[in-house]
């Protein structure tokens, strides 16, 4: 008899996580992938490639499958949903394991299959949890990151690439410490966030993601006592590497306790909180720009930006951004430091733990969601960047010393500091002082036809490299 499945709904509105809640809708993508649901989605997967791999070993004992059966138990993985889900959790109720569990939901679908119910008992043959486990796991990790993170982030590169080319030549004035500096270009400024967040990202993708097959303490007992002569090692790589849907399509893992050392892991999401960090560095680079009026803001009809303050429109992604990914940093940077320490051959702290990754990719997913949202808004107000730059004319101070300096010129850095540091500077200070200099006559003329939009070095090449 099947068991009854009892399903509670709950609206967004009373969800606990907000991930969950009002941002659900925006994390739908990756629901499925890092979803208690996705987990044992991923369980089936490991368990019916697991079971059809035996079955070709070459064991008198099972036989291979017919093509009618593999495509019974591929269906299984392929066509796995909430319902499926539901009854392994009532399952599970019974068996207070959820490994077992979804081994007797698998074992329960071959009942009207003959040929599949002669064969069950090599359902999670020598497999401890952790086998299925680690590379369920892995397998979310790699959905999570192929189909979400990666996605996310190239479109967030390719926006802040097609601005940067966009606004190559923009001048723009820098500031260090705060200061006025030496001037830029709107393009450079943000090629500098793209080279950066390219190379994140590639560090992201080159994570080889593991697992492991080889039993209770990662020594093959199990296996090793039922058929001594097999090499059990070369099977499990074959099914850990094997491309999906017959294999996993991960990285094989020879050495083990219990569990996967989980130092991929680790790794993983220390280069998904690095990216973070180079995002929120950008989230309030730009918030400060919108501050000082260098971009706009597009309006949208019936939007509120204050309660009491009609003028308002206030940089609200750029905000959310920032606030989701420290979120996501603070959950990533705790995965990373628990989760590669296990007492012994192993414990359980990681097993609770594990189930926040989701969690944590959740934040940084709404985060580059609200991002994308953010860039898409602006507009660049070029009126503010020229009078910024008009208003800057002591940023020209370095480029005089230094063609003073070329020139042999006697005290050429203390004789700017004395017009310039500190002072109002008009470009009339500057001209007068450009014309007592002892240096050529051409070279008089190049500075006083120098003006702070033009200062800008090889900005805009940079700018149009990237």
């Amino acid at each position: 008899m099947a068991p009854t499945i009892r399903r509670m709904t709950l609206s967004t509105i009373a969800a606990l996580s907000p991930l969950d809640g009002r941002y659900a809708a925006r994390l739908a993508p990756l629901r499925p992938l890092m979803s208690e649901q996705g987990y044992m989605h991923r369980r089936v997967q490991v368990e019916v490639c697991w079971f059809v791999a035996l079955s070709d070993a070459g064991f008198a004992e099972f036989k291979p499958l017919s093509p009618g059966a593999r495509t019974y138990l591929l269906g299984l993985v392929k066509n796995f949903s909430e319902a499926d889900a539901l009854a392994i959790k009532e399952i599970e109720k019974t068996t207070n394991h959820d490994v077992k569990a979804v081994e007797y939901w698998i074992r329960a679908k071959f009942e009207a299959r003959p040929e599949l119910l002669r064969a069950a008992e090599f359902v999670h043959f020598a497999c401890t949890s952790e086998d299925i486990n680690n590379t369920s796991h892995a397998l979310q990790l790699k959905g999570a990151r192929d189909q979400v993170i990666l996605p996310a982030l190239d479109a967030l590169i390719a926006k802040l690439r097609e601005m940067a080319h966009a606004h190559a030549a923009v001048p723009m004035l820098s500031r260090t410490h705060g200061q006025t500096a030496s001037p830029t270009t709107v393009g450079k400024e943000i090629a500098n966030v793209v080279v950066r967040l390219a190379a994140a990202r590639e560090r992201i993708a080159a994570i080889r993601l593991m697992g492991k097959m080889n039993g209770a303490v990662g020594n093959y007992n199990a296996h090793l006592a039922a058929w001594p002569d097999f090499d059990w090692e070369a099977f499990s790589r074959k099914v850990v590497e094997t491309p999906e849907p017959l294999g996993l399509g991960l990285t094989f893992q020879p050495y083990s306790i219990q569990i996967e050392p989980h130092d991929y892991m680790a790794e993983l999401f220390d280069a998904v909180a690095r990216t973070n960090t180079i995002l929120v560095d950008w989230c309030r680079d730009i918030w400060g720009y919108i501050s000082l009026g260098y971009f706009k803001q597009k309006l949208r009809e019936g939007e509120i930006g204050s309660s009491t303050m009609p003028h308002k429109v206030n940089p609200i992604d750029f905000e959310n951004a920032e606030g989701n990914l420290g979120l996501a940093n603070a959950v990533l940077k705790h995965l990373s430091e628990k989760l590669p320490v296990s007492r012994w051959q192993r414990d359980l702290t990681d097993s609770t733990v594990l189930r926040n990754m989701g969690v944590a990719l959740g934040y940084a997913a709404l985060a580059y969601h609200s991002l994308g949202i953010g860039l898409s808004k602006l507009e660049l107000s070029q009126e503010a960047l020229a009078a910024d730059l008009d208003a800057s004319w002591e940023v020209l101070a370095e480029a005089i010393q230094t063609v003073m300096r070329r020139y042999g010129v006697q005290g050429a850095y203390e004789k700017l500091k004395e017009v310039t540091r500190g002072k109002s500077v008009l470009a009339e200070d500057l001209h007068r002082l450009i014309r007592s200099l002892e240096i050529p006559a051409a070279e008089k003329e190049r500075l006083l036809k120098m003006t702070p939009a033009s200062y800008i070095g090889a900005a805009t090449d940079l700018a149009q490299r990237c």
